[in-house]
């Protein structure tokens, strides 16, 4: 700053004290991981052995020069071990990448901010790759980004269920641990949306589910999440989310909390309440679970709007006879004064054919469903009265990710984002990947007693 301070000169002194930096890093990180492995042959192992299978080690280190590290890309010299039985079709190993925890060649520090990039709202293969060159100078590629992706769904995917259980337990405690003299509230949710798949190109309905605890004063603590891609019959999120509830059910002790299933009047879900949780048993007790089904107060009152559409030529004064009956509606008994108002209203005019067929369906709409409606009912006992939470979940999920301009899926790619989506706003990604990666490393890779101590001092010095 010879000339004195200004914006554009402190702008660039940051950015090349930012590059100086990471470039030292960069070489740090290089020399501590290419350390790991001694530089004589006979001073490393001479046997390995990886998932029932002997490995014989390769005397001669290759070089990998494109392992994705934070700091950029950095040339890792390791050395090789080849399968004892000759012909068994096993690949080459290099154990030093299975320590470091390689996925793809990129350390979990780098898969971590990649895969999570990847499940972020807006985010696109391109915006991706732009983001991991501009804040950490790696160039992955679109066929290493998936395959990147690909293997980090698959590893986390299977932990989650077990740390969605303990969240949900987490909120159920404190819930329980609130002042007042209401009960808590284990709230189920699931919805479909469309979604535009692969080769067909058309739209086929996705699903989502939700988990949420609402506390003593009906305000909901957390939610966690599924979703699937579009499937014949939903069975995977039939199973899936039967699976959560029968481990949450499981797991806690002591009080139990009320149990709310709120949904619109969809047949999967129609299905899943009848099939499902009715004859649902607490898997300890053997007791039936009294699950409530309520229907979602918002595609209630939008038959309200029908009605009043065919009942008054006034807009606005159909309007306003529609949100009052919405007031109603929420009241004791509130359904069957509702329907009681629209009839005696239909009483008095005269309607074309088409219209009243309209309102005759979103009339039966209400009285068939009306044992679900019994909103004052609900509200008095904390039960939540609307989807909103699935609906949202629907936006966020899909719509923010899965449904920008131009996207079009195959499934198996759709359901890899899905997965760490999932994970992501449930709040679980950092605890989820920290228990993956202590998965992955040292337990893949046993080596023999007579294996060299000083090899394997230096590993254990790395990994711990």
């Amino acid at each position: 700053m010879e000339n004195g301070p200004s914006p554009a000169v402190a702008l660039e002194l940051e950015r090349e004290l930012a590059r100086l930096a990471r470039g030292l890093c960069r070489e740090v990180l290089k020399a501590a991981y290419n350390a790991v492995e001694p530089e004589k042959a006979e001073e490393a192992p001479h046997y390995v052995e990886l998932e029932g299978a002997s490995f014989r080690r390769l005397n001669a280190p290759t070089a990998n020069r494109h392992v994705a590290t934070l700091f950029g890309q950095i040339t890792l010299f390791r050395r090789g071990y080849r399968a004892v039985e000759r012909g068994s079709g096993e690949a080459t190993i290099f154990p030093l990448e299975l320590m470091l925890g390689l996925v793809e060649g990129a350390t979990p520090a780098l898969a971590f901010e990649a895969a999570r990039a990847l499940a972020e709202a807006g985010a696109t293969q391109q915006t991706v790759l732009a983001y991991l060159r501009r804040e950490h100078g790696v160039n992955l590629g679109v066929k290493r980004l998936r395959a990147l992706s690909e293997q980090v769904s698959v590893a986390m995917t299977p932990l989650r269920q077990e740390h969605q259980v303990r969240r949900v337990l987490g909120w159920l405690r404190q819930a329980f641990a609130q002042p007042g003299r209401g009960k808590p509230v284990l709230a189920l949710s699931r919805d479909g949306i469309t979604l535009r798949t692969r080769p067909t190109r058309c739209h086929e309905v996705a699903t989502t589910g939700t988990l949420s605890v609402h506390g003593r004063d009906g305000k909901r603590l957390g939610t966690v999440y599924l979703a699937y891609v579009p499937e014949l019959g939903q069975d995977t999120m039939t199973a899936e989310l039967t699976a959560l509830l029968q481990e949450v059910f499981r797991e806690l002790k002591g009080p139990q909390p009320r149990l709310a299933y709120v949904t619109d009047a969809g047949d999967a879900e129609i299905k899943y309440f009848h099939q499902v949780l009715r004859k649902m048993r607490h898997p300890l007790t053997n007791k039936r679970l009294a699950w409530q089904r309520i229907v979602d107060f918002y595609h209630a009152s939008t038959r309200l709007h029908t009605m009043a559409g065919v009942l008054f030529s006034d807009f606005y004064e159909g309007f306003a006879w529609a949100k009052r009956m919405a007031k109603l509606l929420k009241k004791p008994n509130g359904v069957f004064r509702v329907l009681h108002a629209a009839a005696a209203i239909k009483s008095r005019r005269r309607l074309s054919k088409r219209n009243e067929k309209t309102f005759r369906t979103a009339y039966n709409y209400l009285r068939d469903r009306s044992r679900y409606m019994q909103y004052a009912k609900y509200k008095k006992q904390g039960m939540p009265i609307g989807s909103g939470v699935v609906e949202a979940a629907c936006k966020t999920i899909y719509t923010q990710r899965l449904k920008l301009s131009g996207m079009i899926w195959c499934k198996p790619g759709a359901q890899t984002i899905l997965n760490l989506r999932v994970i992501l706003l449930s709040g679980l990604w950092d605890d989820i990947y920290r228990e993956m990666i202590n998965c992955l490393i040292l337990p893949k890779v046993r080596t023999p007693a007579t294996s060299s101590t000083s090899a394997n001092n230096k590993t254990r010095q790395l990994c711990a």
